[in-house]
């Protein structure tokens, strides 16, 4: 009964944030909306048994992706009216779009229940937790991509760390080793001059 209630507590929350997200008129809003909409498909997950995809979705989207796009659409400079101009040009071609979507849901789900019934049989319960598998198949079968994943991921870093700090030649760096070896009577000292005086260094 509890988790009855939990599910649709979270469905019904997650359904509320995900309509807020496209019906806000500020974006920092929508984007807040999404974080919402976020934390409650990761309790559906923890219901559903699906711990890992759970995790994935608060550690991964909320807190990097939704967080990149709220710092993004907080530095924008965003024209409201120029976005609300556009909404009539655009209008039958994101009703188009939203009826194809709904046309690949409702097959989603007519195929989702018919699975059980064309193959004749009622999938196995899990023995092991998902996480324990998906780690056991990771680290064995598929351990060469993964290495092979994170190798690409590390070079794309460095590239991006490279291409950031190149050296600019209208920029002042700081010289330590300068600052070091300045001896006390190099310094420049500024003492209050008197009234009407001048400045004494």
């Amino acid at each position: 009964m509890i988790a009855l209630l939990s599910f649709y507590l979270f469905a019904f929350v997650m359904l509320v944030a995900a309509v807020a997200v496209i019906f806000a008129r500020n974006p920092v809003h929508s984007v807040l909306w999404l974080i919402l909409a976020f934390f409650n498909a990761a309790g559906l997950m923890l219901l559903a048994g699906a711990e890992f995809i759970a995790m994935l979705l608060v550690i991964v989207y909320v807190g990097a992706v939704a967080v990149l796009f709220l710092f993004v659409v907080m530095m924008l400079d965003i024209d409201f009216a120029q976005l609300r101009s556009g909404f009539t040009k655009n209008l039958p071609f994101g009703i188009i779009i939203a009826v194809v979507l709904l046309a690949e849901i409702i097959l989603a789900v007519s195929a989702w229940r018919a699975g059980p019934e064309l193959s004749g049989a009622a999938p196995r319960e899990a023995v092991e937790p998902n996480i324990v598998g998906l780690g056991q198949v990771l680290y064995s079968r598929f351990l060469f991509p993964f290495e092979i994943a994170g190798l690409i991921l590390l070079v794309a870093m460095i590239g991006a760390i490279v291409l950031t700090h190149r050296s600019r030649g209208d920029v002042r760096g700081q010289k330590i080793w300068r600052q070091i070896a300045r001896k006390p009577e190099d310094a420049v000292k500024l003492e209050n001059p008197d009234v009407g005086g001048r400045m004494k260094l």
